[in-house]
């Protein structure tokens, strides 16, 4: 069965352009012209992917963003998203990682890339999933990679692909100090071109989702000038 993207955009020409471009590539696409219809399309029937415009009439796509994440059902809260902003500075591309999306792209962009990087997202789940891989545990922490199910006390964590991504290969590679560009070849790619501080900010979530204390962490170590380390 195809997979399911939609598209929440409110510039009718940009719309039509990406749709166009993801049903080429045999995805099945829904479409919002809002923020508020693309966030009761999403709960109501939670897509593979979204593709969210940073900013739309009534709810922009940051709260948009945050309202998906907050959300109880891990079918709508682990949504990937991919987020489209005309803001070009670094500060605005962070916050939407911040929030709790997965990628970015700034305006003018190209569709291929935006299908590519779709693409990767789902290799990236595929990979994940795969039946053969282990289960990673510390302590309170259990990582059932398989099942791309994460819990804490036994409780499940919201985790965003690529934040579930990233603890992978943190837990994988224990002990062992991995510099950014080193976790985002492993966690999310070799072809993945972000900035590598994106990395820091997958932490951050991570760390407040899986730390006692995130400002005093202690099972994601920062080693100072290189990069990350599990304890």
């Amino acid at each position: 069965m195809n997979r399911t993207i939609l598209i929440i955009e409110d510039e009718e020409k940009i719309a039509q352009w990406v749709c166009t471009y993801f049903e080429q590539a045999k995805f099945a696409v829904q479409l919002a012209r809002d923020g508020q219809l693309g966030l009761q399309m999403a709960q109501t029937q939670p897509p593979d992917l979204i593709v969210l415009d940073l900013n739309l009439p009534g709810i922009d796509g940051l709260e948009v963003c945050r309202t998906l994440r907050r959300d109880a059902r891990t079918s709508v809260a682990n949504v990937p998203i991919i987020m489209l902003t005309a803001r070009v500075e670094e500060i605005d591309r962070l916050i939407g990682l911040e929030v709790g999306a997965d990628d970015y792209l700034t305006k003018p962009f190209s569709p291929r890339e935006l299908v590519a990087r779709a693409q990767a997202i789902f290799r990236r789940i595929d990979r994940t999933a795969a039946p053969a891989q282990q289960v990673l545990k510390d302590g309170d922490l259990v990582v059932e990679v398989d099942a791309h199910q994460a819990m804490l006390a036994g409780q499940p964590l919201d985790l965003t692909p690529s934040e579930f991504a990233v603890l992978v290969a943190l837990l994988e590679h224990r002990g062992r100090t991995l510099s950014r560009s080193q976790l985002i070849e492993l966690a999310l790619g070799h072809n993945y071109d972000g900035m590598e501080r994106t990395v820091d900010v997958y932490v951050r979530g991570l760390r407040r989702k899986i730390e006692a204390d995130a400002t005093n962490p202690q099972r994601i170590l920062t080693v100072f000038g290189v990069g990350y380390r599990y304890a």
